[in-house]
């Protein structure tokens, strides 16, 4: 299978496999069959042995899990449309949650999203989020690993008490943006964010699956209550198309992709987002196609996503615009300047009279060349239409062959045990103190930290003589550097320098 059949104008209107990496747009108000478009990409591109990765906002794309229901009119739009074969199936799919209820739980470590990511989901401005990189540098000098919101936490206090000593070292780094990123930490928690880091993270190889017939597997992400966290939404799926981005190898243009990225919800990532984030999304778009990954943005609007980015999207899928106001009439007007020409449509005045389940439609074809556009009527998909049930869901998920890597959570030794550990050891007496002689204060003269304390402080900071427990953990970060082929600092040197340019 070389191409996936999107529906029938005046011809019939492909997606070529060899093309599918150039990445393309589905837009079109509520209501008007933009989600059975996506179901019939994701079908299609599943047929033909490629992996999909696309969230759920309001559960309906789950369906893709079960056949759909036979009836005479959707028999009767495949014959329509050149449908050959035209039978109700689902296709492979794996739920995923980044709570972990509707799915296995999808995890990454907070060392792994890095500060400047991270930062955006806490909303920290720019002084906050300077003194949350001097924690991460911190913690990188010193091996201490950062999997988990309590990891996070430890360090945040440890530079809180020794604010002195690693001020003069890493920067100025106040209470006050201290507290403010702890606070922001516990909002992050109360909002159930706290599921999101740990471990086991995240393995890209199970977003790349294909089942035992050699159809691609379909990843649902379960993101009806996470939608309603924009800024973790939004920097969750930037932080994976990221991650893909660093660990895919560059292999030039495929008979297919590799894998396709579903991008629902478009407008999110750039909501209020800074000119440095819209260029560095702009850098990825264009340079991930070499690594053999689609990226398929998903809206309402098509002036949702920056011209920057719409300029590097070559298949688009129109559904109709309503033009009721200013600026959805000049978003209809965008939008039909966008298109390839076609003498035999008027794009402009189309749009606002497509029908349900119609679209304009433009893919490139022979040579990379967009295709004039057609107003298509679409395919049906094969799957249900709509959502699925707690019962099917639960089944769907006890047959998936990643459960038992995924759904149990581990929890060992990183920053929060070692500082722990750390703190206990100081204000444990020392022998000599405990045999003491007198009524000598062990704290020395008033005001001063306590000697002990003072060179406990110094040899963690400074190495002069490393303990155990550190070296244990900085060999545990190599490892994990080395396995994850580039590392969390190339990593961050990619997406996690996205708002470097701001300060």
């Amino acid at each position: 299978m070389s191409d996936i059949l999107l529906g029938k104008g005046s011809q019939p209107v492909r997606l070529l496999a060899r093309y599918a990496n150039r990445h393309g747009l589905v837009a079109g108000a509520t209501g008007t069959g933009k989600t059975v478009s996506l179901l019939v990409l994701a079908e299609g591109f599943s047929r033909m042995g490629v992996p999909v990765f696309m969230a759920d906002v309001k559960g309906d794309v789950a369906g893709l899990a079960m056949p759909g229901m036979a009836s005479d009119k959707l028999r009767q739009r495949a014959a329509d449309t050149g449908v050959d074969g035209y039978t109700n199936e689902g296709s492979p799919v794996i739920f995923w949650d980044v709570y972990g209820k509707a799915g296995h739980p999808v995890r990454t470590t907070a060392s792994e999203l890095g500060p400047t990511l991270l930062g955006r989901i806490l909303e920290l401005n720019d002084t906050q989020e300077g003194v949350l990189e001097i924690a991460f540098k911190l913690a990188d000098d010193k091996g201490l690993l950062l999997l988990d919101l309590d990891d996070l936490r430890a360090l945040l206090n440890f530079v809180g008490e020794n604010r002195k000593e690693i001020s003069s070292a890493y920067g100025l780094a106040t209470a006050t943006s201290i507290s403010a990123i702890q606070r922001a930490l516990l909002t992050l928690e109360s909002d159930g964010g706290k599921a999101f880091f740990g471990e086991p993270a995240l393995d890209l190889a199970d977003l790349m699956r294909t089942d035992l017939s050699g159809r691609g597997v379909v990843s649902i992400l379960a993101a009806d209550h996470l939608v309603l966290k924009p800024r973790l939404y939004s920097t969750f799926l930037l932080w994976l198309m990221s991650e893909l981005f660093e660990n895919l190898p560059e292999v030039g243009d495929l008979d297919k992709p590799k894998v396709v990225f579903f991008f629902d919800e478009a407008h999110l990532l750039f909501d209020d987002a800074p000119a440095a984030l819209r260029q560095r999304v702009e850098q990825v778009v264009r340079l991930v196609r070499s690594k053999g990954v689609g990226v398929y943005f998903c809206s309402q609007l098509p002036d949702d996503v920056p011209q920057e980015i719409l300029g590097q999207l070559g298949n688009r899928v129109q559904h109709a615009l309503r033009a009721f106001t200013p600026r959805d009439q000049k978003a209809v007007k965008a939008a039909a300047e966008t298109f390839a020409a076609n003498p035999s449509v008027n794009v402009a005045d189309a749009i606002s009279k497509l029908g349900v389940g119609e679209a304009l439609v433009s893919t490139l074809v022979e040579g990379g060349v967009p295709l004039p556009v057609e107003r298509t009527i679409m395919c049906p998909p094969r799957c249900r239409m709509g959502a699925i049930t707690p019962e099917e869901r639960a089944s769907v998920r006890t047959r998936s062959p990643i459960g038992l890597k995924y759904d149990t959570s581990v929890n060992r030794e990183s920053a929060y045990e070692i500082l722990t550990k750390r703190a206990d050891e100081r204000a444990a007496p020392a022998p000599a103190q405990a045999a003491g002689a007198g009524t000598a204060s062990a704290g020395g003269a008033k005001g001063q930290p306590a000697p002990e304390q003072s060179g406990a402080v110094n040899e963690f900071l400074w190495g002069t003589k490393r303990r155990q427990g550190a070296v244990e953990a900085m060999a545990k970060s190599a490892a994990r550097t080395m396995g994850s082929g580039l590392g969390r600092s190339i990593l961050r040197g990619v997406l996690g320098g996205i708002m470097g340019g701001r300060r």
